[in-house]
């Protein structure tokens, strides 16, 4: 499981254990911040409205994208490194059965295909345009579908209000009796409907959303990479500094700004000395 989903969610449950046992201590009846007319309304409502406004075969990916989420995806950042600069060792030496061979146990299609237009010796140009033309889909596919649930993290507090609105109706027909415990009981229960929306969205369809925009920021930053050493390829760059050059893609981006070594010479040698080596 993804780590950082995994706290979420032990934060989300903890939040919500709080908040549960601050109502069981201090409410008189915990019973009534049940609603379960207000949160069918509240969930009934968002999937009716998905189903309205996207196709369904994106609203039925749902599941899969909560998959996505809860998983701990790898992208073998290292390992297309290590494959690139391999395959242009030997493009470079000219050993074109052995890139071919060595093509076939590549796992990452998208760097495969750059790498088999190269030795077809097509234009660099053409081999750049087709690459980011299938950059610009991944783009497109993926916001799809985070936007879908930002859509529902939308919907679903518009929908705890139209149940808010229907208990408020409900409580006016009770305003001429003038008993004001019934009154505030019916309000109450109005309201919770709001609530269920407000918390449905925000600590779960926007969060879930904005993982999977920083999975696909994280997926185009990879194929940035491929793409730069597919055009180093092209150019038969030295595969030392292809290696150089699509690390810095994935380096953290204080490396490029602060040196996160020790100031002084003699501390970053004692840094850099392996373990355990005597001191000179």
């Amino acid at each position: 499981m993804n780590p950082s989903t995994l706290i979420g969610m032990v934060a989300g449950l903890a939040v919500l254990a709080v908040l549960a046992s601050v109502l069981f201590w201090s409410a008189e009846d915990p019973t009534r911040f049940i609603n379960l007319p207000g949160l069918a309304i509240v969930i009934g409502g968002t999937l009716a409205a998905t189903f309205i406004s996207f196709p369904l075969r994106e609203v039925l990916r749902v599941f899969t994208l909560l998959g996505t989420v809860v998983r701990n995806e790898k992208l073998y950042t290292q390992q297309d490194i290590d494959e690139l600069v391999r395959i242009s060792r030997l493009w470079i030496d000219g050993k074109l059965p052995a890139v071919e061979r060595e093509l076939e146990h590549v796992r990452n299609p998208f760097l495969r295909s750059g790498v088999q237009l190269v030795i077809e010796l097509n234009p660099e140009e053409d081999i750049m345009d087709f690459m980011e033309w299938r950059v610009a889909r991944l783009r497109a596919r993926e916001h799809a579908e985070a936007q879908l649930f930002r859509v529902m993290a939308s919907f679903a507090p518009a929908f705890g209000m139209i149940g808010t609105l229907v208990g408020l109706i409900n409580m006016m027909f009770l305003l001429g009796d003038g008993d004001m415990a019934v009154i505030g009981q019916q309000l109450s229960i109005a309201l919770m409907t709001t609530f269920y929306g407000i918390l449905l969205a925000n600590l779960m369809f926007k969060p879930v959303a904005v993982k999977l925009e920083r999975r696909t920021e994280q997926r185009i930053i990879l194929m940035r990479m491929v793409m730069q050493g597919i055009s180093m390829m092209c150019k038969k760059r030295s595969p030392s500094l292809m290696r150089e050059t699509l690390k810095s893609f994935v380096a953290s981006y204080e490396d490029e700004i602060r040196d996160v070594r020790p100031a002084t010479p003699a501390a970053r040698a004692k840094a850099d000395r392996p373990q355990g080596a005597p001191d000179v």
